[in-house]
């Protein structure tokens, strides 16, 4: 976990998907401490999976005044994404990515990506993605990585910086409530399945 500067990341402008409303990102933990998930994209099976598993978390958030938020580095395949109730918490686009830039969370390029997409990790998430009836597709930016940022109300403090290496990494539904320091009665992650073959940037 690196360190982050909140002030400069806290500056940079974000829009809200559903209204257009633009803000300055610290506005999001101003009053409340805040959980953003960074995704790859919209259209990635991964994320749209790790989206669902956060937002299991979504009825302890709020008993416990915590804010879910999703944001996106573009809006392609934002519809489908909405449209699929992926993710329960709000939506916002960082549309010059200075945000992503600024957390550290790296650029994959022509060489590199398809051995991260054929990795352990990612064949985990997809065939449990699979399972669960979630889909993907290739639009958009399929170079960019993603991750999340715990911060507390104020943005006095990062509670956790967390930083894809692969396209299959994400925080465990435990590691989230054990920062937070909150109950989450019977919320369980799914269970990690065998892998298959299947194959997936998705």
């Amino acid at each position: 976990m690196s360190a982050v500067d909140l002030a400069r990341v806290g500056a940079n402008l974000v829009k809200n998907a559903v209204t257009a409303e633009v803000v300055e990102l610290k506005t999001l933990w101003q009053d409340q401490p805040s959980v953003l998930f960074f995704l790859r994209r919209f259209g990635c099976q991964i994320c749209r999976w790790t989206a669902s598993e956060i937002s299991k978390l979504k009825e302890s958030f709020d008993s416990n005044n915590v804010r879910l938020i999703g944001i996106g580095p573009e809006e392609v395949g934002l519809k489908e994404f909405l449209d699929g109730n992926y993710f329960k918490g709000d939506i916002y686009i960082d549309e010059k990515k200075q945000c992503y830039k600024d957390l550290g969370f790296k650029r994959y390029n022509a060489l590199n990506v398809v051995p991260a997409a054929l990795g352990k990790k990612v064949r985990e998430v997809v065939t449990k993605a699979n399972a669960d009836g979630i889909q993907g597709n290739f639009l958009g930016d399929l170079l960019q990585s993603g991750g999340m940022l715990i911060v507390n109300k104020g943005g006095e403090k990062v509670l956790l910086h967390f930083i894809q290496d692969s396209p299959g990494d994400h925080i465990p539904l435990e590691t989230i409530i054990q920062t937070l320091g909150i109950k989450a009665d019977g919320v369980q992650e799914s269970q990690r399945p065998q892998c298959t073959n299947d194959v997936c940037t998705r």
